[in-house]
């Protein structure tokens, strides 16, 4: 699979906006606090994006049910927000990675505002579930 520029900017500049509002608002406040902020902040900078939309899981051709992200970025990055202060990162890699297998996305990012500086990872759908899709 190969990443985007344009999908190498927008991540860029989705770490960028959870520093500024990690910035702004330091750690210790529950996730609803920074999903707002983070909302704000990509108003702000010009980034579309959709909270909480409603992606379909499916299997076997057959829709078994809905995932709703944090934040679904240009209806391509999956955006996941984390206000934990011990994180267990294997078990939100699987997490997202289902997230990416069920809704086809290609990629996610992982933002934990539970600690003194912004925590982030930007995760890949793996090579084994990726499909080729011509249109």
């Amino acid at each position: 699979m190969e990443i985007t520029q344009e999908i190498n900017n927008l991540t860029r500049q989705i770490i960028g906006a959870g520093m500024e509002v990690h910035s702004g608002l330091g750690f210790g406040f529950l996730e609803p606090v920074y999903q707002k902020a983070m909302e704000r902040e990509l108003i702000i900078r010009n980034i579309l994006f959709v909270p909480q939309a409603g992606l379909k899981i499916n299997y076997k051709d057959c829709i078994v049910g809905n995932y709703y992200p944090d934040i679904l970025v240009a209806n391509k990055i999956i955006v996941e927000l984390k206000a934990l202060e011990e994180v267990d990162y294997r078990q939100i890699q699987t997490q997202i990675i289902n997230y990416l297998v069920g809704s086809k996305l290609q990629v996610a990012l992982f933002l934990n505002f539970g600690k003194p500086s912004l925590e982030f990872r930007r995760i890949l759908i793996p090579k084994k579930f990726q499909t080729f899709n011509p249109l």
